[in-house]
């Protein structure tokens, strides 16, 4: 009798929801750990994971990565090939892995920091060239061409084929692939900092605005909502720390402001847009702290959505809370789901297709952060007063909450998804 697998198409720490029977004779290995009564266990270990809907395909630690800590991620397909990549910050660079086997993700090597280390960092990908900022000191923005991880044999250091030095530190970069622009977030004074990427050795600045104030994290679009007034125009979504802010960007030498949200806030960290353009949901990094910061006794983790059916005027939708006392992070949303980075409680996937009726519902979860990671791996010290970073980032150090599970990228066309954990890896 053949044996059967439920087949959940997943990565790293986790399974996306594609329940399709498979048996040994497709010569698919299974699941790493099959998420069984609400705990994935990896077989001949004491690891396990809470989990719901989803399962364990593999993992790549820290050690592996020679990291102390983690941070952001995002994926890169080789249209020429197929081959499916993890890129991973770390503490002391950025890792990259082939995870086309999710079940035996090859560890490739590192682009190590371009100055010093930081807990910060981030990237995105356009063109097959990864562009990578980071919070550690004159920093600049790495430019890496993707197409050095074909064939590689051994673990390799990379170095970086351009560095763009117009800036220093910066939190975060957000590329609009539609328009071959890419725009620094949290560069300090600049605001607004927009590069052409049309010769990505050689990227142009075409646009800084510091009037428009420091945008931790932004998404940036060509705009297809339902505010015809701004319909084809490049559209500028920027988390500014107490309010989100609407920009026209389209003419780079006349940049507009349409509107700022604000509500009550305590850190406007990340927000992501729906499919359809009509709604953004936000995460508050600090909304689930109390004065102390410390996770309040009846925390529970907010995501607040964003009517945006008049760019002009958007206005509250409602807010959703889940039963998580977790503080979210960084959010993405992939048709009618949103994949929610919780810190503590792991990735959260929550079904946002009634989002209209003011109705959202966690369908799936997997929790990246276990005993073992609060034990043996956990990594606070990394969050300190002098680290650098923008003004809330010192409060970490003052609580426990600021662990596990900083970003996820659920892109990967195989269905694949992958979550970076601070403290154990990807």
């Amino acid at each position: 009798m053949k044996k059967k697998y439920i087949k959940f198409l997943c990565f790293i720490l986790l399974a996306s929801c594609q329940n399709e029977d498979y048996d040994d004779s497709e010569n698919i290995d299974p699941p790493l750990a099959i998420c069984t009564d609400g705990i994935a266990k990896v077989d001949g270990t004491d690891y396990e994971y809470s989990c719901l809907n989803y399962n364990l395909m593999g993992y790549v630690s820290l050690e592996e990565m020679d990291a102390q800590a983690g941070n952001d991620c995002w994926g890169w397909t080789d249209l020429s090939t197929g081959r499916e990549y993890a890129i991973m910050g770390v503490n002391n660079g950025t890792a990259f892995i082939d995870i086309t086997d999710s079940t035996n993700p090859l560890y490739l090597g590192k682009l190590p920091t371009a100055t010093v280390d930081s807990s910060w960092r981030d990237m995105k990908v356009y063109n097959d060239y990864v562009y990578i900022v980071s919070e550690a000191s004159d920093h600049g923005l790495q430019v890496f061409n993707l197409a050095k991880l074909r064939n590689v044999e051994t673990v390799k250091v990379f170095s970086a084929d351009f560095i763009y030095n117009q800036y220093g530190q910066a939190h975060n970069i957000a590329i609009n692939e539609d328009s071959g622009y890419a725009y620094t977030a949290g560069a300090r004074t600049k605001g607004i900092h927009a590069l052409n990427l049309s010769s990505p050795l050689d990227p142009q600045l075409e646009l800084e605005a510091p009037e428009f104030g420091y945008s931790h994290d932004a998404q940036i679009v060509t705009y297809k909502g339902p505010d015809q007034d701004y319909f084809g125009k490049e559209i500028y979504f920027g988390s500014n720390q107490n309010k989100v802010v609407v920009v026209d960007v389209t003419n780079k030498s006349e940049p507009k402001l349409i509107s700022s949200f604000f509500y009550d806030h305590q850190y406007t960290h990340q927000s992501w847009l729906t499919e359809d353009h009509k709604y953004a949901l936000l995460g508050d990094e600090l909304d689930e702290l109390d004065s102390s910061y410390d996770l309040k006794v009846d925390a529970k983790t907010r995501t607040v959505i964003i009517d945006l059916s008049d760019l002009d005027n958007p206005v509250h939708h409602f807010d959703y809370y889940s039963e998580n006392k977790a503080i979210d992070h960084n959010g993405y949303v992939k048709g009618n789901e949103f994949f929610l980075a919780s810190y503590t409680a792991g990735l959260r996937i929550i079904d946002i297709s009634n989002i209209d009726q003011k109705y959202i519902i966690e369908t799936g979860f997997f929790n990246t952060y276990n005993d073992h990671n609060k034990d043996g791996l956990n990594y606070q010290g990394t969050f300190k007063n002098q680290d650098p970073g923008d003004d809330h980032d010192g409060k970490k150090g003052n609580t426990d909450a600021f662990n596990g599970a900083w970003s996820v990228y659920p892109y990967f066309k195989s269905g694949n998804i992958i979550i970076s954990d601070i403290n154990s890896g990807l």
